[in-house]
């Protein structure tokens, strides 16, 4: 039986979930589409996850700067905006979701940059 790159993506995605979940600490999920990179820190809780922040490249301050959303530049601009606004709401510590992606390319440069920002992770 042969999986497709999707379900490969979500079955790794899933095991990954499960170990973050043991952690205990807020989680910073990425998303990455053909045209844009979306970034939230989500917490677990009983009655089911909340978003306590998110930045995309559908954010106007990001639009303006980069005339493509989907590349090394914006993910830059991504992790730096989202460990600005975690750090205003008091979170330092996350754990990184990669949502099942490689850790390369827009994924490791928005990781990269939102611990430059002063994320710890």
């Amino acid at each position: 039986m042969s999986l497709d790159k999707k379900t490969k993506r979500k079955r790794r995605a899933t095991k990954t979930r499960a170990k973050i979940r043991k952690l205990v600490v807020p989680r910073l999920c990425v998303n990455r589409s053909s045209q844009h990179i979306y970034a939230q820190i989500i917490v677990s809780a009983e009655k089911g996850d909340k978003v306590l922040v998110s930045a995309s490249t559908l954010d106007k301050e990001v639009k303006e700067g980069s005339a493509k959303t989907n590349n090394m530049r914006s993910a830059d601009i991504i992790g730096d905006i989202i460990a600005k606004r975690a750090i205003a709401a008091g979170i330092k510590n996350v754990a990184f979701d990669r949502s099942g992606f490689k850790y390369h390319g827009c994924i490791k440069a928005l990781a990269e940059a939102a611990r430059v920002a002063g994320l710890f992770f």
